[in-house]
């Protein structure tokens, strides 16, 4: 196989944030050349990628400018909010979309990935139902029942999403959402409140001409919608695991195409619930940037490229922490890095972002441990030493 594999790969990531930034590291280290694209300037992928595009991905028009200045061999998107029929038309001209152009259209909106789940595939998802208007949003809750869980269809890293509590709460949620709802939709979700003994991603690697295979899987824990901490391995039964890699198998098989996949699942007493998934590596796989032998960003550019993995080594208890902002500044600096990196098995990624609002994600703390249960207190204490100031 090694042999057909010429390289270098002209790549195009559409979206260029921190996840972007480490699969650019791992794609220049095989010689890859990489145009990194997204709305803003100086994104943390643009830092490190052979030349970078600053356009809108929701318009057709800037997308057809740069691929056709561009000519890629990959288009690889790395977020939601891009006009994704686009996506279709360029597959059709020979441009491997990652994973498919389909398969990409239908995860960026969370209510086709749930209906493919539920309705086609029969798998268990939390009960849920849409709503485009308050009055609809009031309805669907009422019929759900409290507490509820309130999503945009469209958003990034879990923004917008709230526990509504009571029906008071129904308003506040519904804002919320729509002030952080991605592209044009302004249409919301709502689903059961599951009560999960943990909540886990697992990350899925299905290859063009292998099997598809597995990382050991990651707990984490959310705020805001957004992840502030995970670890690997997190303590399942092997039983569960088996039925949660069936899950992610017969999802991923449906989408087809290749690359890592994070499916996330809840884990209750008695149940192994689908609760979405992402067709790209997932911010609470940053963990295994310390925890495996083959990080999430080096697996999602061996699967796209059709490279062969023949091992994925788990390497002991390990965890993440976000870094987060606290305040709005356009002009940062950080401190206390050197004292979180005074301890053992630890380790700091600053993500390079121009800019800083309240709980944006910054960076992480990486941490290695004799159990789980240290590597999440260590990463925890290195990720509160790191303060951003305004520089």
């Amino acid at each position: 196989m090694s042999n057909s594999i010429k390289l270098p790969k002209k790549l195009m990531l559409l979206g260029s944030g921190e996840l972007g930034k480490e699969f650019v590291i791992a794609a220049q280290r095989l010689g890859n050349y990489v145009i990194a694209v997204d709305r803003y300037a100086n994104a943390p992928a643009m830092q490190v990628a052979d030349c970078a595009e600053v356009i809108s991905m929701l318009s057709a028009e800037d997308l057809e400018a740069v691929v056709t200045k561009h000519q890629p061999d990959l288009i690889i998107p790395e977020i939601e909010a891009i006009r994704t029929e686009k996506l279709l038309e360029f597959e059709q001209r020979g441009i491997t979309v990652i994973p498919t152009a389909a398969a990409t259209n239908y995860t960026m909106n969370r209510d086709r990935i749930r209906e493919l789940a539920h309705k086609e595939l029969g798998i268990r998802t939390a009960k849920y139902g849409y709503a485009v208007t308050l009055d609809e949003l009031i309805a669907i809750s009422d019929e759900i029942g409290f507490p509820n869980v309130v999503k945009p269809v469209m958003s990034s890293s879990g923004k917008g999403q709230s526990v509504v509590a009571n029906k008071d709460e129904v308003e506040q949620a519904w804002n919320y959402a729509i002030a952080n709802s991605r592209g044009d939709s302004q249409k919301l979700i709502v689903e059961e409140f599951i009560n999960f003994e943990i909540e886990i991603t697992l990350l899925t690697i299905k290859q063009w001409n292998a099997p598809t295979i597995f990382c050991s899987p990651i707990g984490h824990r959310q705020e805001r919608g957004d992840y502030q901490e995970s670890w690997q391995p997190a303590a399942i039964s092997e039983d569960k695991i088996l039925q949660s890699q069936e899950i992610a198998r017969k999802v991923t098989d449906a989408l087809g195409g290749a690359g890592t996949f994070g499916v996330e699942f809840f884990i209750t007493k008695d149940e192994v619930i689908f609760s979405e998934l992402s067709p790209r590596p997932h911010d609470t796989g940053m963990v295994t940037l310390i925890s495996q032998n083959l990080n999430e960003f080096e697996l999602h550019l061996r699967a796209v490229l059709g490279l062969p993995i023949p091992d994925i080594e788990q390497l002991g208890p390990s965890a993440s922490a976000v870094i987060l902002a606290s305040e709005q500044s356009d002009s940062i600096a950080f401190v206390g890095v050197a004292e979180a990196l005074a301890q053992k098995d630890v380790d700091i990624r600053l993500f390079g972002k121009p800019s800083a609002h309240p709980y944006r994600r910054m960076g992480v703390a990486l941490a290695k441990a004799e159990n789980v249960q240290q590597a999440r207190e260590k990463a925890t204490t290195a990720a509160k030493k790191v303060k951003i100031i305004s520089s």
